[in-house]
């Protein structure tokens, strides 16, 4: 598989990959350290839930707010921003006293957070040729894999003997990495070309629902919706699910660092299909089998089947997450490109906020897990059926 024949746009990658990767750790952190901090501060299902959930909360504003002043302002010092802001309250994070300043500063970095992804894929995107762009951004959000990897890593080997301020200490470290990006990238040359007549911000929500664009609106926001409620309300809450089913904490992120070993083969197959059957291909495919995978995890009885389905669950899921990046930004033009993926990525983040809280809710009510998990079912056949009857083909079209 050939990628990126320019090396400037292999720096590109890398170096935007490298700050996926490290929002990556800082969210896979959090699944690991509520697990930890439940026993800590003796937090029950439903506090557990507000905490996972109000990093959503920063992360949909985020978004919003980021995808709209990226049109306003570029997509490079955005970017940098973002990273500053997420990484300095991760840091902080170490230092909360008590739960309500905890979750202060976990929505202040998710705020961050949320506000990086959507356009650090912009930017990819929009420096991409056309032949190879869906495939770059696969390969982009394939380094959301290996944050989750290293923050399964520092869980195993740090949070059980050092606690989980050390952790989420850690988690400052991308600040030093934004002064080098600040040398290593350029902004997008398709921003470069709107930059001396920029559109209005009015302008630019009512296009993203003209007639013109609002079928392809329509069905991002459901499509982000239940990728990100049924990621947020299975992934957050995998390992107290392990314990909850009578694994030790330990054992749980030992399982959990195998399953999230899976998520790279599910990219990078991703990012093959992407570029030889399409878009809706990937999506369609791999959310179908994401809802099959759920089913079989919140149903399996012996520790083989929970973890052949959690290494499935971890392959479609993130691999479908891979081609919802890659197809976001090429369903509207430069002028809308970074606003449309913003309020898209946004909506969806509701669903991140709703899903934390909802599992909080029904295990606090003893709810069976299988129960809860074919509620996952449900929703990811939603979002497949919305891909395949509302969404059209981008493959190998150049950007407006």
């Amino acid at each position: 598989m050939t990628l990126l024949r320019n090396p400037k746009q292999r720096k590109l990658l890398f170096s935007a990959g490298l700050s996926w990767m490290f929002d990556a750790m800082d969210v896979g952190m959090i699944s690991f350290v509520v697990a930890a901090l439940a026993k800590d501060w003796n937090l029950g299902p439903e506090q557990i839930g507000i905490l996972t959930s109000i990093n959503s909360v920063g992360m949909a504003v985020g978004a919003a707010a980021a995808g709209i002043l990226a049109d306003r302002f570029g997509r490079k010092p955005i970017l940098l921003w973002t990273l500053l802001i997420f990484s300095a309250a991760s840091g902080l994070s170490a230092f909360a006293t008590g739960f309500g300043i905890l979750c202060v500063l976990r929505f202040i970095a998710g705020f961050g957070l949320g506000g990086e992804l959507p356009v650090a894929s912009t930017l990819v995107s929009e420096s991409m040729p056309a032949r190879e762009r869906g495939r770059a951004v696969v390969l982009l959000e394939s380094f959301w894999a290996v944050g989750w990897i290293a923050s399964a890593l520092i869980a195993f080997f740090v949070i059980p003997d050092y606690g989980w301020r050390v952790a989420f200490g850690i988690g400052a470290v991308p600040a030093l990495y934004a002064l080098y990006l600040r040398r290593a990238i350029d902004d997008s040359p398709k921003f470069a070309e709107i930059k001396k007549a920029p559109v209005s911000l009015k302008k630019r929500i009512t296009t993203v629902w003209s007639p013109e664009y609002r079928r392809s609106t329509i069905m991002l926001w459901i499509l982000w919706f239940t990728v990100v409620f049924s990621y947020y309300g299975m992934f957050l809450w995998l390992p107290t699910v392990m314990v909850l089913k009578g694994f030790s904490l330990v054992k749980s992120f030992e399982y959990m660092l195998i399953m999230t070993l899976a998520q790279l083969p599910g990219y990078f197959t991703a990012a093959y299909f992407i570029e030889k059957f399409g878009r809706k291909f990937v999506l369609v495919i791999y959310m179908l089998f994401t809802a099959v995978s759920a089913a079989w995890f919140g149903n399996a009885t012996t520790e083989g089947m929970l973890m052949a389905a959690g290494i499935c669950l971890s392959f479609f899921n993130l691999g479908a997450w891979g081609g919802m990046y890659a197809y976001t930004p090429e369903l509207y033009p430069t002028t809308i490109r970074s606003t449309g993926a913003g309020l898209a990525t946004s909506f969806g983040r509701i669903g991140g906020i709703i899903a934390p809280l909802l599992v909080g809710v029904l295990v606090g009510k003893s709810i069976a897990i299988g129960s809860i998990f074919m509620l996952f079912f449900v929703t990811i056949i939603i979002g497949a059926l919305a891909v395949l009857f509302l969404g059209k083909e981008t493959k190998g079209t150049e950007l407006l």
